[in-house]
């Protein structure tokens, strides 16, 4: 499985993208918009993890960009505010398939992509 990740701050995409490789998925990791549009012209992923909060870029350009070059990537938006808690991330994206904290233990988040992904 071709995962995407998209997150500014290297050492938590590094923590997320080893525990998605433990489990035999290739992982790409981008820390800017410019990376992830670059990632999403060349490969094609079946999951996408976006950051909400990026340093550098804006994260529903990426995924508007990703509904039309992967519209069949999935993609589970974290965030490590309140904004969108009120659901509303799944009425702007329409390949969004599950909202979580940043803080969410990589294990979980690792199984949540394995479960997405296989269209559960």
């Amino acid at each position: 499985m071709d995962v995407l990740i998209v997150e500014s701050q290297p050492d938590l995409g590094s923590l997320w993208k080893a525990c998605l490789e433990r489990r035999d998925m290739k992982v790409t990791l981008a820390t800017s918009q410019s990376q992830a549009f670059a990632a999403l012209s060349a490969h094609s992923f079946e999951m996408i993890i976006l950051d909400l909060i990026l340093a550098d870029g804006q994260a529903l350009a990426i995924a508007d960009y990703a509904s039309y070059r992967r519209p069949d990537a999935r993609i589970i938006f974290v965030t490590n505010t309140s904004f969108f808690s009120d659901g509303s991330i799944f009425q702007l994206s329409s390949n969004a398939c599950a909202f979580v904290q940043s803080a969410t233990p990589p294990e979980d988040l690792a199984t949540m992509v394995q479960h997405y992904a296989t269209g559960n």
